[in-house]
């Protein structure tokens, strides 16, 4: 039980072994986020806990789903993805508050899932160089 949960958990729901796993991923966190302040009305600050567990608790879900495998930085993880396309989604929704409109979210949000994936792909420096020496 708890090995399939961390395997759906790190691979968001099986969506990390699709093409293109790491934009899906992206797009699905966009969406996600876009609802759950836009739509649900959610709290900033319900949402900043749940992202801290789900922070917190994929440090021990990745090291146990890598644990006896050979690759040490499998391409089905895109938890990171996950987390790392929350940011700048959150630090912009928490800075706008309540006095942004719906149609300047989407502009923003769509902004942020183009420039989060141009970066995750290109990995300019300093990321290139974390990347290569401090996998995980």
């Amino acid at each position: 039980m708890n090995k399939t949960f961390n395997s759906l958990f790190v691979t968001l729901f099986g969506l990390g072994k699709i093409k293109l796993s790491g934009t899906f991923g992206s797009l699905v966190t966009t969406i996600i986020l876009y609802y759950s302040f836009n739509v649900f009305n959610f709290s900033s600050n319900l949402i900043l806990f749940i992202l801290l567990l789900i922070f917190f608790y994929s440090f021990y879900a990745v090291s146990k789903y890598i644990k006896d495998s050979e690759d040490k930085d499998p391409k089905e993880i895109i938890i990171d993805e996950f987390l790392g396309q929350s940011i700048p989604i959150y630090l912009y929704e928490i800075s706008h508050g309540t006095t942004k409109d719906a149609d300047e979210a989407i502009v923003y949000y769509a902004l942020f899932f183009i420039l989060f994936r141009y970066f995750d792909v290109m990995k300019p420096f300093p990321v290139s160089f974390f990347d290569k020496n401090f996998k995980n």
